[in-house]
């Protein structure tokens, strides 16, 4: 179970906490607006065919982003739950701990009541992990 930490957390679950039914459950930004690079403002916009590639949708509209497309996902194993940076761009941190950042990846067992920070510590995103 994801429990919200943040009012932006909240809103994205939309709701206080969410069950986590299936595994992986991949979280990413939502891509479909504008954003601007050094080129000029650019339409972010996942084709109507194309499969969603994460579960859970961020909004991330502060600059730097700190919310990548593919940023994480929980996944079970045979011992418990792994949190996977999704080769994210500035990483996850978890109980203070970073895990991923510049596009390495990397993976980090979860506990329960374990704090997720998506991004940086400046992250408005905030979640604890509630082990079933």
């Amino acid at each position: 179970m994801l429990v919200a930490l943040t009012p932006e957390a909240h809103a994205a679950l939309d709701a206080r906490d969410l069950m986590i039914t299936r595994f992986p459950y991949r979280v990413g930004r939502e891509s479909r607006g504008t954003q601007g690079t050094p080129q000029g403002a650019v339409k972010e916009r996942r084709g109507a065919e194309s499969k969603p590639a994460n579960d859970l949708y961020l909004r991330d509209r502060t600059e730097p982003l700190n919310v990548s497309r593919e940023h994480f996902s929980i996944e079970r194993d045979g011992t418990g739950y792994i949190l996977l940076d999704r080769e994210s761009t500035c990483g996850t941190i978890v109980e203070g701990q970073t895990v991923g950042g510049d596009a390495r990846g990397g993976r980090i067992p979860l506990h329960d009541g374990d704090v997720i920070i998506v991004g940086t510590s400046l992250s408005r995103y905030v979640f604890k992990f509630r082990a079933a």
